[in-house]
């Protein structure tokens, strides 16, 4: 009987201890879970992998001939995999020399021609910039590391609200997005000191000229099957306009 007991209390130990040992298990891959979805989210952690791609992107960069240093600086502290909504960020390398689909029949741009409207266009820490183009939220918050005070006009609802969601996540306060018609630009904040457009009008919109402030300038693709990077600068009430790259943009649409 001693013994029967003694086998009957060993199964029980031992059925005891497959259960302990089953929900160790079940809550270790729950946490491991959640500390992966945390380094492939916005909070703040990452993977290291995603560091190092920056640093290669920045070389490449430099390679391209980017040399303004605070430029560099933000292209490799912003982190671009995650304005990419997350059904498309590993589509594609999301440091890679190219742009990125978004959704929509919108893209990223690639990482040299955001980091060349920003060097190319000087923004000053404190200076206020309408952006025109919002989409994954990307330009706007290399915009806002360098100390601009961003406001963004996006057409498409749902990457407005994807924009504003990262932007908060990754703690650019400084940042505004509007839901509305770029054409119009966001006349309640105006005059800017920088207007940034990243889909290309076939010409440039005289409503963004309005809101330019004395001095400003502004920069944006410009054309429909040849598009040209124009720059614009307001002095003495009249507009400079100088002719820059040959590029290829997603084009500016209208309500």
């Amino acid at each position: 009987m001693n013994v029967k007991k003694n086998m009957k209390t060993i199964c029980r130990i031992r059925s005891i201890s497959w259960v302990m040992i089953v929900l160790i298990l079940l809550l270790f891959f729950i946490y491991c879970g959640n500390q992966a979805g945390k380094l492939n989210g916005n909070n703040g952690l990452e993977r290291q992998d995603m560091v190092k791609e920056r640093l290669k992107m920045v070389e490449v960069l430099r390679a391209y001939g980017i040399s303004d240093a605070r430029v560099l600086a933000a292209m490799e502290k912003v982190k671009r995999h995650v304005y990419i909504p997350l059904g498309y960020r590993w589509k594609s390398d999301p440091y890679g020399d190219h742009p990125c689909f978004i959704g929509y029949n919108q893209t990223i741009s690639q990482p040299y021609i955001v980091a060349y409207m920003t060097e190319k266009i000087g923004l000053k820490p404190g200076e206020k910039v309408l952006e025109i183009g919002t989409g994954s939220g990307y330009q706007a918050a290399i915009l806002a590391e360098l100390g601009g005070q961003v406001f963004s006009v996006e057409i498409i609802e749902e990457l407005a609200q994807h924009a504003r969601e990262v932007l908060k996540e990754e703690g650019y306060g400084n940042v505004k997005v509007l839901t509305g018609n770029g054409y119009n630009g966001w006349p309640e904040y105006a005059p800017y000191d920088i207007v940034i457009v990243t889909c290309a009008p076939e010409k440039v919109p005289q409503n963004l000229v309005d809101q330019l402030k004395e001095n400003g300038r502004m920069i944006l693709p410009v054309g429909t099957n040849s598009q040209r990077l124009v720059i614009l600068r307001k002095k003495n009430g009249k507009v400079k306009i100088e002719e820059d790259l040959s590029v290829t943009f997603v084009p500016m649409v209208q309500n």
